[in-house]
């Protein structure tokens, strides 16, 4: 494996498990502050963020490479609202397809179109989970706090479906 590939994917690989922490860190949160609802929605998040990183650890092996696994920033522990802890996920979704794309473009510049090619999953992956968190942030917005009992039931039906 290319080696500006290989040290790309494995500033993605240390991305993806920060992604997973945040989110863990995020479900904690919404959960000891009585939304279940919330909670799993980001359970699942961490959960699906986690086997992204697996995906890529995977990947760097499969290819000659070797995945790293570095120290992770500790995420945040405590968020204002509801409302401000999904802008802070579409902010950091935004962040990670940012971060996506610049893996495309060193794959482009290296001529590694096999990787190019597999990353494409992922491309398309952030495309639907901005869609997905701004449409609860939008829902939010329609809501207003005085409807946070249903917003908190029915989050789930709000997720990409797998």
């Amino acid at each position: 494996m290319n080696k500006k590939v290989e040290t790309i994917l494995n500033r993605q690989i240390e991305r993806e498990e920060f992604s997973a922490n945040l989110y863990l860190s995020m479900a904690i949160w919404s959960e000891t502050n009585g939304l279940a609802g919330v909670a799993d929605w980001l359970y699942a998040q961490a959960e699906e963020e986690r086997i992204h990183m697996l995906k890529f650890v995977r990947y760097v092996n499969e290819r000659g490479g070797k995945s790293i696994i570095g120290a992770v920033n500790e995420p945040p522990a405590d968020f204002k609202s509801v409302q401000k802890l999904f802008e802070e996920v579409l902010t950091h979704e935004q962040f990670i397809s940012t971060s996506i794309i610049e893996c495309v473009e060193v794959c482009a510049k290296e001529k590694d179109y096999t990787t190019q090619n597999w990353l494409q999953f992922f491309v398309n992956e952030q495309i639907e989970e901005e869609g997905s968190v701004q449409r609860i942030l939008d829902k939010l917005k329609l809501l207003g706090k005085e409807n946070m009992y249903q917003f908190d039931r029915d989050i789930m039906s709000l997720r990409p479906k797998a």
